[in-house]
């Protein structure tokens, strides 16, 4: 069918224009093919002209007669991204995706369709590089006319950028919020606009040379940068990632990357070499008649003068030095669930989240199991958390408190709370997160990476299914979280039948047996 409708829009971002355009279009059953959508040259904007709102595309501007056009709650989000797409082909895309969902009501309910995903695709591109332009514009003040302009604050700051898509105008709210006090204005090839602490104004593209020259303040931005860098913590891919390198060359810090990057080695040598702070608080040692004894004592009992009891397993390891991470941790970190619990997950130590409010589970990691648990239509407080080892134990860098994996020995010296724990619990299956779970519960011969979703008997007889530990997933890649999620809900599901609490009486049904 030939092409015997063009529309011309009046900038690259013109939304408005494109649903007033898209409307008319559609109702007036005018098919995809038969439209040109072409934008007018950026010569003929004005940088005074602000920008018009938007219109619903509820709005029926063709008459009483043509029927209102009506669209899922998806797709005017989904406008919004894709029209800033520097794709040539977007409004097409966008009026033809109109077009058939007015005639196609599966399509609000396929999320698989070509169209969608393509839309999906480029919304995504555009949400990316507004997220970019927030994090890498730098401003740069012009040089003042005189000290009256240093005093009332009319000094304006402008910076340079040169974004992939149109998203100056979507964008720059973002910056006349954050600087609202301040004068300034953002130049890009394609679109610029400016902030004169009242309003936003939009005009055409500029150069970089209209963009002013570094000045001492960047240079004291420079030295502080080259303070904060840590090369302990630098990953070189994860960073180009982040902060791409077609970013580079507008960014002052992006000259000290590659001397801070080759320096990092050594750096990070000269820290391992210091050796970590000595905590400066160190909690009193308990006496000894609260010391369980002897510590690798599993279920023969824990000592004869000392009964074990909720009370002994819930207030015993805070006062306990069988190891020394409890003489620096704020606080042990007890079980936690229903007494009445089927299933016990055993994780690995306390996080720094689970040192300062006493409860296992509740930081990041905690956060990954909840979300699992969700999934799985379990009930937390029908399971019952603990970890291996009670204390939180860590390294301090500075102020901050670095992880640290217990040490064969200090596991063993906290085992036998968690024997006290399977002992009075008396669950019919266990979950081992992690390896230093999998040792306390199963000893040194069973490998996590090899043995995840598979069950194991201990030699009481208790059941322990064996997969990663929730942190691991937070520590692999950001593209690779969604289907490691996926495969640690495989293995969790295993357990599943056991995820409640006990029956009052009566045997366990059938179909809770053991896969």
């Amino acid at each position: 069918m030939p092409l015997d409708h063009t529309v011309q829009l009046a900038h690259e971002a013109d939304l408005a224009g494109f649903r007033a355009a898209a409307r008319r279009l559609c109702q007036q059953a005018v098919p995809p093919d038969s439209v040109r959508w072409q934008v007018a040259t950026a010569a003929s904007a004005d940088l005074f002209a602000l920008a018009e709102p938007s219109e619903p595309f509820a709005v029926n501007p063709a008459g009483k007669n043509a029927a209102p056009l009506a669209v899922p709650a998806f797709f005017i989000p989904l406008c919004e991204s894709v029209a800033l797409h520097a794709d040539n082909a977007r409004f097409a895309l966008l009026y033809r995706l109109l077009w058939r969902l007015q005639r196609e009501p599966g399509l609000r309910s396929d999320p698989l369709d070509a169209d969608r995903l393509r839309a999906e695709q480029m919304a995504r591109a555009v949400t990316r590089e507004q997220h970019k332009m927030t994090a890498f514009v730098r401003f740069r003040p012009l040089a003042a006319d005189g000290p009256s302009q240093e005093e009332d604050g009319s000094r304006w700051h402008v910076a340079w950028f040169e974004p992939e898509h149109h998203i100056v105008e979507a964008t720059a709210p973002f910056f006349a919020r954050r600087f609202a006090q301040m004068r300034w204005a953002i130049l890009t090839p394609s679109r610029c606009v400016r902030w004169d602490g009242h309003a936003l104004a939009f005009g055409p593209g500029a150069q970089r040379e209209d963009a002013p020259a570094a000045d001492a303040g960047e240079q004291l931005w420079l030295t502080y940068y080259g303070h904060i860098f840590n090369p302990a913590r630098l990953k070189l891919k994860t960073m180009q990632k982040e902060m791409p390198r077609r970013y580079w060359h507008n960014l002052p810090e992006a000259a000290l990357i590659q001397p801070l990057v080759a320096q990092a080695e050594a750096r990070s040598g000269r820290m391992v070499d210091q050796g970590g702070t000595v905590p400066a608080h160190r909690r009193p040692a308990a006496s000894s008649a609260l010391v369980i004894s002897p510590p690798t004592l599993l279920h023969e009992g824990i000592a004869a003068s000392t009964p074990i009891d909720w009370d002994l397993v819930r207030d015993g390891p805070e006062r306990c030095r069988a190891c020394p991470i409890g003489a620096c941790a704020t606080q042990a970190v007890p079980g936690e669930g229903s007494r009445e619990a089927q299933l016990m997950i055993v994780g690995e130590q306390p996080g720094e989240q689970e040192d300062l409010q006493g409860r296992p589970f509740v930081g990041p990691a905690g956060q990954l199991l909840d979300r699992a648990f969700e999934a799985l239509h379990w009930q937390r407080d029908e399971l019952y958390l603990t970890n291996a080892v009670k204390h939180f134990k860590f390294e301090l860098r500075g102020k901050r408190r670095l992880h640290k994996t217990a040490a064969l020995s200090e596991a063993q010296a906290c085992l036998h709370w968690l024997e006290a724990e399977i002992a009075l619990l008396k669950p019919q299956a266990a979950i081992a997160l992690g390896a230093t779970a999998t040792r306390a519960l199963l000893g040194p011969g069973v490998k996590v990476t090899t043995a995840r979703g598979q069950w194991f008997t201990r030699a009481d007889g208790l059941p322990v299914l064996v997969t990663l530990h929730p942190s691991a997933l937070l520590r692999m890649p950001i593209s690779e979280h969604d289907a490691a999620f996926e495969q640690w809900l495989l293995d969790l599901r295993h357990a599943s039948p056991f995820a409640g609490v006990r029956p009052q009486s009566g045997p366990l049904p059938k179909d809770q047996a053991l896969e």
